[in-house]
């Protein structure tokens, strides 16, 4: 039974949908299509990606667009390429048999006269990213004044992207009397400012909450030092075997640095972040959707627009700072029915982070060991014979002849044979190592992250007592600990003072990336040492041949709009 025929849309839309296999609308339809087709009064829906939005705000007003008019009624932002060319593509299935309705999408990194030539045919719905479409603007060739829906897709990552000024400059390009539909799967302080000032007394839909991401989703969690991470993951995905998987990174250099480690090792991984050109972008994308990786290692930002079904396994290298980024996150597994597997890799200080998240989202997360190599070589066996019996297709012939005589062997001795020879490699790798379990997490092999914490921890005790100006000075003429003894200071190493601190938002990793960009140009990547990140300003260290290199690279970078500043302290 097609329970999209009580939804009251077009015969048209409806045999289209019905082509594309749209049988039971999704709990987000099933509320968005009768409010929509029956209330003018602007909308807010706070459901997960993956849920069927597109079709939620789509079906309903491409049901009442008129089609004889050639002006401009609809347009929807999101926040990537991507997730512009899924809409699109969606909505040209939708109006399949409606010749008379037409699509255009507009988004950067492609070519913008190309797009201006598309637009002179007249659309009445256009599909865009916020920076593109201001720039067409800019040239005179999107006129919104006349449309009668503006929806705002995945607005909490537009805005936590950075387009807040960017939507406010649309949305005063747009017509007082339209109406405004909000779609986000998380509602940040920034999306509820940006309700108060667009939206006009809006209805709320929120579909399932936050704990009904996890229904089909097994949550896991294993604590590792920091210098342990990698190896930590590399045996997370050995003991997965056939497993197709994201794994979240909080930032762009992080997310390489973690895809180029898994690419070493010889696993069949890409990375997927802001760094990569679109034509590079395109391509990864291109690989895992066809599976030729079955890894991806991405940031929250790129991954978005990604809608793949049939993830196993989401892995959190890092966590996220926000509850809610957690669950949308894991909720890319789990999808259509099936099950999926969500891990957490956290580092012993990180406990209490993870305590909130459980707290906030109600989500049961397991505490799990790093498995053993005599339990990977147990889970790398069971998956071969996992694929043996659902793998049928035959992507090559030869001739039986060419199989030896295998009397010799009994079942059991041709199968153990086979699986010497197939796992051959990883078991020699894990033969003679230690087990992760009983390493020791001391001060000596714990990360360098957990020491710096704790010197910042100390350095904040200092700044409250003695004040910013007397840290600042104490730390301008060497840097010296309580009791006069003077800082320990590596040799190599040179000890900048920065401008920026907590109060404008920077973290380490933030630095990390500010220091590389810095010294990219050189052939070599610099050492860094200590960054100790202070409310109103920083310290950084650097190896000393790169000095000229930092002092003069950052004088070309922003950090969010802010101007960057570096001096020797030492």
């Amino acid at each position: 039974m097609n329970l999209f025929t009580e939804s009251n849309l077009s015969p048209d839309l409806l045999k289209a949908i019905g082509e594309l296999g749209y049988e039971q609308p999704t709990e987000i339809q099933k509320q968005t299509i009768p409010f929509i087709l029956s209330d003018t009064r602007d909308l807010i829906a706070l459901a997960a990606t993956g849920t069927g939005k597109t079709a939620a705000f789509s079906l309903p007003i491409l049901d009442m667009i008129d089609d004889a008019s050639r002006k401009i009624q609809l347009l929807v932002l999101c926040p990537t390429r991507e997730l512009c060319l899924q809409i699109t593509k969606d909505i040209k299935n939708y109006t399949k048999y409606l010749p008379n309705l037409k699509t255009t999408a507009v988004y950067g990194g492609s070519s913008i006269t190309d797009q201006i030539r598309s637009l002179r045919e007249k659309p009445q719905i256009i599909v865009g990213t916020p920076g593109r479409v201001i720039d067409l603007i800019g040239r005179k060739a999107l006129d919104f004044s006349e449309i009668h829906w503006l929806v705002l897709d995945e607005a909490d990552e537009m805005l936590s992207m950075g387009f807040k000024d960017d939507l406010e400059t649309i949305l005063n390009e747009t017509p007082s009397e339209k109406q405004t539909l909000l779609f986000s799967a998380t509602m940040s302080k920034e999306v509820e400012r940006i309700t108060k000032n667009y939206l006009t007394n809006p209805h709320r839909i929120s579909v399932g909450s936050i704990n009904e991401v996890k229904k089909n989703i097994k949550h896991e969690y294993y604590v590792v030092g920091y210098r342990q991470k990698k190896e930590a993951l590399k045996r997370l995905l050995d003991a997965n075997p056939n497993q197709y998987s994201i794994i979240f990174c909080r930032t762009r250099m992080e997310t390489q640095e973690v895809a180029d480690f898994l690419m070493q090792n010889a696993y069949a991984a890409d990375a997927l972040h802001g760094d990569l050109s679109q034509a590079q972008r395109d391509t990864v994308m291109k690989k895992f959707r066809l599976k030729n990786i079955d890894i991806l290692v991405a940031t929250d930002v790129a991954a978005r627009g990604l809608d793949v079904n049939s993830l196993t396994h989401v892995i959190h290298y890092s966590l996220p700072d926000d509850p809610e980024v957690f669950v949308h996150r894991s909720g890319r597994t789990g999808r259509a029915g099936k099950d999926g597997i969500s891990m957490s890799l956290i580092k012993p200080e990180e406990s209490r982070k993870l305590k909130q998240i459980k707290l906030s989202t109600k989500i049961e997360i397991v505490e799990k060991k790093i498995p053993t190599g005599e339990e990977i070589i147990k889970a790398q066996v069971e998956g071969v014979f996992e694929k043996l019996f659902t793998e049928h297709e035959e992507l090559f012939t030869f001739d039986d002849s060419l199989i030896p005589d295998l009397s010799a062997f009994s079942k059991e001795e041709l199968v153990h044979q086979l699986l010497q020879l197939q796992l051959r490699d990883l078991a020699l790798f894990y033969k003679d190592k230690q087990d992760l379990a009983d390493q020791k997490l001391s001060n000596d092999r714990d990360d360098r992250g957990s020491r710096r914490d704790r010197d910042r921890d100390r350095g904040r005790g200092r700044d409250r007592d003695r004040g910013d100006r007397s840290e600042r000075r104490s730390d301008r003429d060497g840097g010296r600990e309580r009791g006069g003894k003077p800082k320990r200071r590596n040799e190599n190493m040179t000890r900048f003072f920065f401008n920026l601190g907590k109060r404008d938002n920077l973290k380490k990793m933030d630095m990390l990336e500010i220091i590389n960009k810095a010294t990219a140009k050189s052939k070599k990547r610099a050492d860094i040492g200590d960054i100790e990140i202070l409310e109103k300003f920083s310290f950084f260290e650097v190896e000393k041949s790169f000095k000229d290199e930092v002092l003069k690279g950052l004088q070309t970078q922003k950090f969010k709009g802010k101007d960057m500043r570096a001096e020797v302290a030492n």
